[in-house]
């Protein structure tokens, strides 16, 4: 593979889980999708999707029923060593042996990993995710916000080329939420393709270079940002008219129309049907004449939103 390839990189992976007195419950169906090198990638699906089987694959912790996978060239099955060497996983679950410090936790993680005592970073990775005060406090003292970053910590002991973090703000207030993507940003610039899941589709927007999402095990989308954004067909027209509304106005090219205030609508409709320009002849037909209008543009909730619901 060369420097150029991908990341990681899933051709029809399949998982059916087992289920007692009852179907096989298909979790991953016929997945396949690339991560780019040096890219920040979201995964993202409502809960149940599929998101964190396919990660536990990827970390050896789930067998997979079908497909391939590969890490940083790896294929998980033929290399399971490299490919876990060159993966970093931050899970969703914090999980700590309460009476280790976090020097501890991170020296007793690289050993796991075999690094050498005169290699390892702790000091550096603990000063990085803003924990060196904290270094020899028993990890149960430690806020979530910390424990989350000890994770974090953890998953980089080893410097893997790659790093999963699976909803790693869930619970953590904004002012360490943004200290972690500080980190997490950081890392990126530095050569390390990060793999996101988030509930916080906010967080993804701004962060992430390409976005997949799944549902119900399967693939529905594998964009840029940008372009993924850009598919959203809902638009909104805020518009300010010339004197009181008595009655909300209605037309064909509404999709919905709200008063939000003595002299102001908020009215969407789809893009894909009509144009704004219909929308304001439609006021002006009304007799409404138009003072101001303004544009809210489309976000990732809307396109997320839009997708799940269209492939439930």
């Amino acid at each position: 593979m060369t420097e150029t390839g991908a990341a990681i990189r899933i051709d029809q992976l399949t998982k059916t889980y087992a289920s007692k007195g009852s179907a096989p419950k298909l979790a991953l169906d016929s997945v396949s999708f690339d991560v780019p090198r040096g890219q920040i990638f979201g995964l993202l699906g409502p809960n149940g999707a599929g998101k964190s089987t396919l990660i536990n694959i990827l970390a050896g912790l789930v067998v997979k029923s079908g497909g391939t996978a590969e890490v940083w060239g790896f294929d998980i099955d033929q290399h399971p060593r490299n490919a876990k060497r060159s993966i970093g996983i931050v899970p969703q679950e914090i999980l700590f042996d309460p009476f280790f410090t976090p020097r501890e936790a991170l020296e007793i993680q690289a050993g796991l990993y075999g690094i050498p005592a005169h290699q390892r970073r702790t000091a550096e990775l603990l000063s990085a995710v803003r924990l060196t005060d904290k270094a020899n406090a028993y990890a149960r003292t430690l806020s979530g916000g910390m424990k989350r970053r000890l994770l974090v910590a953890k998953a980089m002991v080893h410097s893997p080329p790659i790093l999963v973090l699976d909803e790693p703000t869930a619970g953590v207030d904004i002012e360490l939420r943004q200290q972690l993507w500080d980190y997490v940003q950081q890392l990126n610039r530095d050569g390390v393709t990060v793999v996101l899941t988030t509930h916080y589709l906010e967080e993804a927007e701004q962060l992430c270079d390409r976005i997949a999402i799944i549902n119900h095990g399967k693939l529905i989308a594998n964009e840029p940002t940008r372009a993924l954004i850009a598919k959203a067909q809902d638009k909104v027209v805020v518009v300010e008219v010339d004197r009181d509304i008595e009655t909300v106005p209605d037309a064909a090219c509404f999709d919905r129309v709200e008063r939000t205030g003595e002299r102001t609508l908020e009215i969407q409709y789809r893009k894909d049907r009509v144009n704004a320009g219909d929308v304001l002849a439609a006021l002006q037909k009304e007799g409404l004449q138009i003072i101001d209008v303004s544009t809210k543009d489309p976000d990732l909730e809307d396109v997320f939103l839009s997708l799940t619901r269209a492939a439930a």
